[in-house]
């Protein structure tokens, strides 16, 4: 029995697990440590994997799912939305990028066709890497990660006419024109039952698995139909990953969705590690030895060239300038279509050997930078934008109208893009407080204004962004950013502006804590740890705990887990009602309705007939503490009531006319 292949995959997750390792305790991206072992495994160093064709083949399994992955979180009504980035960006950057590099490459005294040829190939991006950065980082959705999307998605879509016509420029007679009529005519064909299964089949046939409740059956057929579709769109002509991508996006529409990726996910990273490990195995050390000073110039002036066009091609679309140099960093390295390109255009003898390794070279070295480029794009834009540039640039060719913002004091700052801080801004409009919102998503800050939202679009490091939403004047700002590097910038900004109000901050990781409190945070909400404190309490409750109990064992775990990184304020504080079993504090206030109305605390005589009491009053802005027997209650009054939820309930009917509710 032959186990060869066994045994590379053993040698490969070995390698990959002790790299991997490695790479996590220096904060290394992990795509750099699956290309490594591929360096260190393949056939030009130890020469250790037996079966480089298989290896091949589970890599391409793991484009499949990848792109698959990446579909999932698309919905085609998003995908129809980003048409135009789709077709003119993609289109623009692909062009620009093949005419100059093939003009640049002519001056090097090499014909016009392997010129064309190598155009096309440096024109191509890498999505595997910068769509799994991306989606690291949760930047996907993010304006300039949608510009990077849909020109990615350009890219992969034109790779079939790419393959059509390399062996056109070999020379080989092809009816070109009717071959390419016929491709178009199948992607509409694919692309409209893709549209079909998304808005009819998929939802009913995935609602039907899902009643059975087997969770293996489900998982086959997610399986089934991703693997199947590759396969159609492979037989009509096009590339498996597109047809992973087109399967992804009929599904992503279901409410079974997020199962679906759920699952998705382990097979998902497993198998593309494959991708990157059999990539690094084609790297031939000894001809970057041998040639290292034109591999490194060839990979600066690849790096620079497409990220100039990237950013031409983000600035005609609207972006800032900002947005501009993210989107060109992002897309500034040569993809991996690309070698499917370079071993065919080797095959037709459109490029030597010698131009296939530095290609391969340049290649490899390129992605392997990326994620490293895409970590620093942010500090590299914000000194950019220290320098005194012109207004159309830094803000843009369309740049967004900004709404004036009134004078506020005591108001509710609400910093970031995601779903949390918009959630936060719904329930602030709901009970009328006062807020503003600062967006640093154009595309989001557009939308939210046009709903009549108080959005300011700008990034939150930016100190007159600040001071134009009061933060000064702020009672509680909240940071809901994710991404711990400008969290702890807007935190530390905020307080340097802010002394007096309260900072409280999400974070993903319960380590981030001593950072964030370090820079000035009042409250840091750890977003994993609470979801699970959040479930506890829930599991306790339907367990009939008492109260009081819940709340203590709660206070001991944040204690124990987060040691002496707690929260501030409530540190600061001797939590007495989490001591005393049954006791609360609420706040009612006084409908204009209200039997209280002109009435004096000694009058209702709260404490005998129903066993509450009265331990402060809101009128105004001004806060009435201990308020005495002969206080007369207002209308508006908020009125704080310390008592058993019973009492409480008893004595809630004082304060406003049932029949309207709580105001």
């Amino acid at each position: 029995m032959e186990l060869t292949i066994l045994k590379d995959i053993v040698i490969i997750f070995l390698l990959s697990t002790f790299v991997n390792l490695l790479f996590t305790k220096i904060r290394v991206p992990t795509i750099i440590g699956y290309l490594l072992t591929g360096v260190v495994a393949g056939p030009y160093a130890l020469a250790i994997i037996g079966s480089p064709k298989e290896i091949e083949l589970m890599a391409e399994i793991g484009i499949i799912l990848l792109l698959f992955s990446i579909g999932l979180e698309f919905s085609l009504n998003h995908l129809l939305k980003i048409r135009k980035i789709v077709f003119w960006g993609g289109f623009m950057q692909l062009s620009m990028t093949t005419l100059i590099a093939m003009l640049i490459i002519q001056l090097l005294d090499i014909s016009w066709i392997p010129a064309v040829f190598i155009g096309l190939i440096t024109a191509l991006s890498s999505t595997a890497v910068v769509l799994k950065v991306l989606q690291d980082r949760t930047e996907l959705t993010s304006n300039y990660g949608r510009t990077v999307l849909g020109i990615m998605i350009f890219q992969d879509v034109v790779l079939v006419p790419l393959l059509l016509f390399v062996p056109l420029l070999s020379g080989h007679s092809l009816n070109f024109p009717l071959e390419l009529l016929i491709l178009f005519l199948k992607a509409f064909l694919i692309i409209g039952l893709v549209y079909a299964g998304n808005k009819w089949f998929m939802p009913k046939v995935l609602h039907m698995i899902a009643q059975t409740k087997s969770q293996e059956l489900f998982f086959m057929s997610i399986l089934l139909i991703c693997l199947s579709v590759a396969l159609l769109t492979s037989e009509l002509g096009m590339s498996l990953a597109f047809g992973a991508f087109l399967a992804g996006l009929m599904i992503s529409e279901s409410e079974y969705s997020h199962n679906v990726f759920g699952n998705i996910i382990p097979f998902k990273d497993t198998f593309t590690s494959f991708f990157f490990v059999s990539i690094g195995m084609l790297l031939n050390l000894d001809f970057v030895m041998d040639n290292y000073l034109l591999v490194i110039f060839t990979v600066c002036a690849l790096i620079v060239l497409k990220m100039t066009i990237g950013m031409l091609t983000a600035f005609t679309l609207g972006h800032t300038l900002k947005g501009t140099i993210l989107v060109g960093i992002a897309i500034c390295q040569v993809g991996e279509f690309s070698f499917i390109l370079a071993e065919v255009g080797l095959e037709h003898h459109i490029i030597s050997s010698f131009h296939f390794q530095l290609f391969l070279a340049t290649a490899i070295i390129s992605m392997a930078a990326t994620p490293f480029l895409i970590h620093i794009a942010n500090g590299v834009a914000d000194t950019i934008l220290k320098l005194p540039l012109p207004d159309f640039l830094v803000k843009g060719l369309f740049p967004l109208r900004q709404i004036p913002i009134p004078d506020l004091s005591g108001h509710l700052v609400l910093i970031g893009k995601d779903s949390r801080a918009l959630n936060l801004s719904v329930m602030a409009t709901h009970m009328k407080l006062p807020y503003v919102s600062i967006v640093f998503d154009p595309a989001i800050a557009r939308d939210r204004m046009s709903k009549g939202e108080m959005v300011l679009y700008g990034d939150a490091v930016n100190e007159p962004i600040l001071r134009k939403a009061h933060i000064e004047h702020a009672r509680v700002v909240i940071v809901s950013i994710g991404d711990m590097i400008p969290a702890l910038a807007v935190t530390q900004k905020v307080r340097a502006l802010n002394n007096h109000g309260i900072i409280l901050v999400r974070t993903k990781h319960v380590q981030d804590i001593e950072e964030l409190y370090r820079h000035g945070a009042d409250q840091v909400i750890p977003e994993e740890f609470e979801t699970s404190i959040n479930l506890f309490e829930r599991i306790l409750k339907i367990y009939l705990i008492p109260m009081h109990e819940i709340n203590l064992a709660v206070e001991q775990i944040r204690k124990d887990r987060y040691g002496i990184f707690r929260d501030k304020i409530t540190d600061s504080k001797i939590s007495l009602l989490n001591e005393i079993p049954n006791i609360e504090v609420l706040a009612f206030r006084l409908n204009e309705n209200s039997p209280l109305v002109e009435k004096s605390i000694s009058e209702v005589n709260f404490r005998k007939v129903f066993g509450v009491t009265i331990v402060a009053l809101k009128r105004g802005n001004a806060i009435i503490e201990h308020p005495g027997p002969n206080e007369r209650f207002k209308k508006g009054d908020i009125a704080y009531v310390l008592g058993s939820p019973e009492q409480i309930e008893n004595a809630s009917e004082l304060f406003y006319n049932h029949e309207q509710g709580i105001k």
